[in-house]
């Protein structure tokens, strides 16, 4: 493999990564706020079991105000993960960025063993010879995009 296989190569890895870690964040957002769903369905049943919506009644069940706390902060904590995709996209754009430009550098560069451009043909596709006997694709190399 040469280094540039393993530039490209590294550089989709670092895309795959930023892409799993979006889809992360996204995931851990959307436990957030079902979460914070299924309380604000548990604080109206309690209330209504209890029969008091007033938080500052004395008689306001306490699992209510616990649950009425665990949801803010559930909230909080989605509030603080929108930022950080947004960061993660950002950098997942630029990683993608990169690969694109390492790319057609890797299919236009020539083979440091022998001299010849892209020396192995790809099997799915008609190769073509150049004056020198190696092989080239006519088309340029497939790009790589992200699914953002």
């Amino acid at each position: 493999m040469t280094s540039r296989e393993t530039l490209i190569r590294l550089k989709r890895l670092q895309v795959d990564d930023k892409r799993r870690k979006v889809t992360q964040i996204e995931l851990m957002i959307s436990e957030f706020e079902r979460a914070a769903g299924d309380l604000d369905r548990e604080i109206r049943a309690e209330q209504d079991r209890a029969r008091v919506h007033d938080p500052s009644h004395f008689a306001y069940p306490t699992y209510a105000k616990a649950a009425m706390q665990r949801r803010e902060n559930l909230k909080c904590s989605a509030a603080d993960l929108k930022s950080q995709l947004e960061d993660a996209k950002g950098a997942l754009a630029e990683a993608f960025e990169e690969v694109k430009k390492v790319e057609p550098l890797a299919a236009s560069a020539p083979d440091a063993a022998d001299g010849k451009i892209n020396a192995t043909p790809d099997p799915t596709r008609p190769a073509k010879s150049d004056a020198t006997g190696g092989f080239y694709l006519p088309s340029p190399a497939p790009t790589y995009e992200p699914d953002l």
